[in-house]
């Protein structure tokens, strides 16, 4: 049996970079992977898949800018596409396990399994080991739908060879969204099915119904209140039937993907036999990152019942923090009052803080601004049909406390609004200060 100070189970960005710190601190590591290293990020995650949007974008624009000045032309050629998208990912997984070699880190391909609460089986090989960080990320969520075997996740479309002529996306989350957006403008006739009324839920009511309006006028069909009862395979072809409003209704299509929502993915670790308590959102952990009830085991992103959202700097903030402990003793906890999150579409969709609603039903009295800004001369002169930015401000201290955007350049912005709130900066201070001009930063002395 090998024994190791620190295992750390999942090689994206929550396994990476503690596996590395603790190998420089001296302590013997191994790593562990059942799919290619690198994890969802590199591979199959936030990097493909803003390639592939970097081309929508481009899409977007062009189409906007038509007559303008612009002589439309261009369009998506999937193939030569997904050939740019694949150096991004081609030889992540052989030089990030080379890495690991050569710093002295062990690495194991395979399910890992607990034996016990200080060990692991990985294929044949039992592990015994310190401590453990489990950072194993989320899976799609099952939906219990008769021929769910048919629908294929994010992974499958990050390597379509050829774009479907015809898509159903399941649920209404950013994963079908993007999806959506970037197959749409790709060309394919693209269908969501939303069972409820409201898409992305944690989002902002009014800027979601915006941007599902314009979704809708770039041919995107937004079914709401759609409820996929079972999926059926024909031919090469399926039919998604489901409920609507009462009437049975059928999408017929060339691939249907899953965009519902995510899981942790720790179904095959065996928690129960490490001791390793586990709630809904994830493994049950305490401020530290630390199980609450087996204190050699610690978890941070997607896998762990934390304060943080399912976003990829969340969970690096919370992996950066984890070693810290694991290294000097419990004494770092992670600062998640600031954690901005952007949905990329067109226009891009972000949040950050509380919308009106959460901050109501947490008893806090608000003051609500809201401004179109598709007029302001960052988006008039790129012809931009919708902007809008809406405000939540406590009413008692007159602090920001939700900000929310949709606009073309809603990822930048908001993160602008991230430093003002996390450092909380004075708003007169900010609005003192001079950015170039024209540029996204100088319409803040006007937001503010």
């Amino acid at each position: 049996m090998k024994k190791y100070d620190l295992v750390v189970v999942g090689t994206g960005t929550g396994g990476s970079a503690p596996a590395y710190a603790a190998r420089k601190a001296g302590l013997s590591v191994a790593i562990i992977d059942k799919r290619e290293y690198g994890g969802t990020c590199a591979l199959r995650g936030c990097d493909p898949k803003k390639v592939l949007v970097g081309a929508a974008e481009i899409m977007d624009r062009i189409q906007k800018m038509k007559g303008l000045g612009i002589k439309q032309g261009s369009s998506i050629q999937w193939e030569d596409l997904m050939d740019f998208k694949r150096t991004f990912t081609k030889g992540v997984s052989e030089n990030r396990e080379e890495g690991y070699r050569s710093a002295g880190i062990d690495t194991y391909h395979g399910v890992a399994s607990f034996q016990s609460e200080n060990e692991i089986l990985v294929g044949d090989a039992l592990i015994s080991f310190e401590q453990i960080l489990l950072a194993t990320g989320a899976k799609p969520r099952p939906l219990n739908l008769q021929g769910e075997e048919y629908i294929d996740t994010s992974d499958d479309f990050l390597e379509l060879d050829h774009l479907p002529k015809k898509l159903v996306f399941i649920g209404g989350g950013f994963i079908s969204f993007e999806f959506a957006h970037i197959a749409a403008f790709g060309g394919s006739e693209v269908h969501i099915l939303q069972r409820s009324e409201k898409p992305l839920k944690k989002f902002d009511s009014d800027l979601v119904s915006l941007l599902v309006k314009r979704s809708r006028e770039l041919g995107i069909q937004v079914h709401l209140n759609t409820k996929p009862t079972r999926i059926e395979k024909m031919d090469g072809k399926y039919k998604v039937f489901a409920d609507q409003k009462g009437e049975s209704v059928v999408f017929e299509c060339d691939r249907v993907f899953h965009g519902a929502g995510r899981i942790p993915d720790t179904d095959d670790l065996n928690l129960e036999a490490g001791g390793v308590r586990e709630q809904k959102k994830g493994i049950a952990v305490n401020e530290f990152l630390q199980s609450i009830s087996n204190e050699r085991v610690y978890a941070a992103g997607d896998s762990a019942a934390s304060m943080g959202l399912p976003l990829t700097p969340v969970g690096g903030k919370e992996s950066a923090e984890v070693i810290e402990n694991i290294l000097k003793g419990n004494h770092r906890q992670v600062d998640y009052s600031v954690m901005p999150s952007v949905v990329f579409t067109q226009p891009k969709l972000a949040k950050l803080g509380l919308t009106e609603e959460e901050a109501l039903d947490q008893g806090i009295e608000i003051d609500g601004n809201k401004m179109d800004l598709k007029d302001w001369y960052t988006y008039k002169r790129t012809n931009e049909p919708y902007a809008m930015i809406k405000t939540v401000t406590e009413k008692k201290t007159g602090k920001l406390i939700g900000v929310h955007l949709l606009g073309s350049n809603a990822d930048e912005l908001i993160n602008y609004f991230a430093l003002i709130m996390k450092f909380d900066l004075p708003y007169e201070e900010v609005k003192k200060t001079i950015f170039a001009y024209p540029a996204t930063a100088s319409d803040l002395e006007y937001l503010l």
